[in-house]
């Protein structure tokens, strides 16, 4: 048992033989020298010259400050000596500040939209069994047709005005009478011709219970080729001119149309993305404001295609123009003789349509969509037109001013004797307390410094600042004026206009400068938003710098339809979200604000130029029919000339095409 127990404690072997045996320190020898190789490691530290921070190294410094301890903990710099080339003189009162660079072109972290890849996949699905399809149906009919139509029937009325201006200066002799006018005759028909879409289509409409302008369009033609038939028979001039000229019209509004939609179709499939904005009542002092959120593609192709309530009334007065047109036929044949009321008739027909009324409500759409298109927005048909338009509120973000990397610190100056990432730690405080929107920067500003994060207590929300206990001292944020109005002593010579202001006890320690710098899409959405009527723009940033006179120094825009209610409407403002079951007004599938902003003001340019392009027009008709009723009625068939109703269809045309350039002021 004796010689067992031996030979058991000599197969006995401790850490340490094993490590020898191996060649290798003991643990403990490794470890002290472990905390040696620690000890030895240089600290990380900020380089101070005098009360300006240099931060220049703090990108390189980010992978090695997670060791170093809180600048809070380490001695007092005032104690250690300051090299000679580092010393300042005392300070001056004409002194300005000059800032150093704190983080090299630091922009603040975007925040990551959920859109996940399966909300992509299904997106793209639904365009391309939406509008891809339906923009490809397009494509396949194509523009070139209605193109050389429209040039085609420019030149019959080119032709047909020329010879009426002969007959009517009575320079075609007598012989050549009769040739000229079957030239006419043949040129209306030819002209029928070339609007033969455009009949078929009022056919249609018509036995679809329908009555639309390309339907009195057929009914006038009708009762012009009767009066052109007579017209031969008595060798007088029928009404081709002005006939060709409303063909060209009603042509010209096809092309306009399916232009206008191919763009919305094609700015559709090549999205990548899809927002919308909706209307949400009693959003802002019993006002409706738009807000924005995810959009869905049936929001526009259930939409973009249903006629717009001026298309409905401007659809109903041509069925009145048409009974009351026949109905002075009728009665002048009675009055008169059959072939006067057949006349009367088809020159009341086309007095009562000026032949502008077709692109009235077409060319102002294909306008604007042109401007959207280059912006990725479209607008969900006339009920998005209809929704946008109205008394409203236009909520604006701080991202909408100033996205992602146009707001940058450009350099810190400390007062005082406190620490410089303690300044730094209390401004970060309040303003991550205050849900700021500059959180951003300070927070990576002090994170890049592994500054401490404090918590504040009773924190008030002034004009221009915010203030609240740190680590039990009173601290102030703000502006300039800010505190200087809450009476903190500033020193001579500081003149910052975008600066964060920091003050301990009433003691200003810290000035941090801030660069706004211009967005061109905001400049442009800002810009356009606060020009337009009957919409004001509520900022509902968390900012204390913006202000209206920043804003118009830096946007150069007019502030009258700006307003930027208190703190607490601006936060209770932010929560309000989208409702899902709320219908998408407009789309965007493009960046920036401009073509947000775009996408209201154009809907209201473009619901006012249909607006009063469908009043002057219907006064031009109206006063028409009024004119031949007259005419009719005392018989005086002299006056009822080709000559006369031309120049009443191009007096009119002269407003209703000035009109339709109305959206191109937006």
């Amino acid at each position: 048992m004796d010689e067992q127990e031996k030979d058991q404690k000599d197969l006995e072997f401790s850490l340490e033989d094993i490590l020898k045996e191996f060649g290798s320190e003991s643990a403990p020898e490794a470890e002290e020298e472990t905390a040696q190789e620690q000890k030895e490691e240089p600290t990380v530290t900020s380089t101070v010259t005098g009360d300006t921070v240099r931060l220049e190294k703090l990108p390189q410094m980010q992978g090695k400050v997670h060791n170093a301890k809180p600048i809070l903990e380490e001695e007092d710099d005032a104690q250690l000596p300051v090299p000679e080339e580092h010393r300042t003189e005392p300070y001056s009162a004409q002194w300005e500040p000059e800032y150093e660079q704190p983080i090299a072109e630091y922009v603040p972290p975007q925040p990551i939209a959920f859109r996940p890849r399966s909300r992509l996949r299904e997106l793209k699905k639904q365009l391309v069994a939406g509008p891809e399809k339906q923009y490809y149906a397009l494509v396949e009919k194509g523009l070139v047709k209605i193109q050389l139509a429209i040039f085609a029937s420019i030149l019959v009325v080119l032709a047909s005005t020329l010879m009426t201006a002969m007959y009517a200066f009575g320079v075609v002799p007598e012989s050549r009478l009769r040739l000229m006018v079957f030239v006419q005759f043949i040129s209306m028909l030819l002209s029928a011709l070339l609007g033969s879409f455009q009949l078929l289509e009022g056919a249609a409409d018509l036995l679809r219970k329908r009555f639309s302008l390309n339907t009195l369009l057929l009914f006038t033609f009708f009762l012009c080729c009767v009066d052109g038939v007579l017209c031969l028979k008595e060798q007088a001039i029928p009404c081709c001119a002005a006939f060709s000229l409303q063909v060209t019209m009603s042509l010209w509004s096809t092309y306009q149309r399916r232009n206008a939609r191919m763009g919305q179709l094609d700015t559709m499939r090549k999205a990548t993305r899809l927002d919308s904005i909706t209307a949400e009542k009693e959003y802002y002092r019993g006002t409706k404001g738009f807000l924005r959120g995810e959009g869905q593609v049936e929001h526009f192709m259930d939409t973009y295609e249903k006629p717009s309530r001026q298309e409905r009334i401007l659809n109903i007065y041509a069925l009145v123009a048409l009974c009351v047109s026949v109905a002075l036929g009728v009665a002048a044949g009675i009055l008169h003789s059959p072939r006067f009321g057949i006349q009367v008739a088809a020159v009341t027909t086309l007095a009562a349509m000026p032949a502008s009324m077709f692109i009235t409500i077409s060319r102002p759409m294909a306008i604007l969509e042109r401007r959207l298109h280059a912006l990725g927005t479209v607008l969900c048909g006339w009920q998005g037109v209809e929704g946008l338009c109205g008394k409203a509120v236009f909520p604006l973000k701080h991202e909408d001013l100033f996205p992602s990397g146009t707001v940058q610190m450009n350099g810190v100056k400390f007062f005082g004797d406190r620490q410089p990432d303690q300044i730094i730690a209390y401004a970060s405080a309040l303003i991550s307390a205050d849900q700021s929107s500059l959180e951003p920067l300070f927070t990576h500003l002090l994170d890049s410094r592994n500054g401490m994060h404090y918590t504040v207590e009773n924190l008030t929300v002034y004009d221009g600042g915010i203030g609240g206990e740190v680590n039990g001292e009173p601290v102030l944020v703000g502006t300039l004026r800010f505190l200087k109005d809450m009476g903190v002593v500033l020193p001579e010579g500081v003149r910052v206009n975008q600066a964060v202001c920091l003050a301990v006890n009433t003691e200003l320690c810290g000035l941090f400068a801030i660069t706004y710098e211009k967005d061109k899409s905001s400049v442009a959405g800002l810009s356009t938003l606060t020009a337009c009527r009957g919409l004001k723009s509520v900022l509902i940033a968390n900012d204390f710098i913006l202000n209206l006179g920043f804003i118009q120094s830096v946007f150069g825009a007019k502030t009258k339809r700006l307003e930027i209610p208190e703190s607490e409407e601006r936060a209770a403002l932010r929560e309000v979200t989208q409702d899902s079951e709320a219908p998408a007004l407009a789309l965007i599938t493009g960046q920036g604000f401009a073509p947000v902003a775009y996408a209201v003001t154009g809907a209201r340019s473009v619901k006012t130029a249909a607006k009063l392009g469908t009043i002057v027009h219907m006064t031009g008709g109206i006063l028409g029919i009024v004119m031949m009723a007259v005419l009719a009625v005392l018989g005086a068939a002299e006056l009822l000339t080709p000559v006369n109703m031309f120049l009443y269809e191009l007096v009119w045309m002269v407003p209703g095409l000035l009109i339709t350039e109305w959206t191109r002021s937006i």
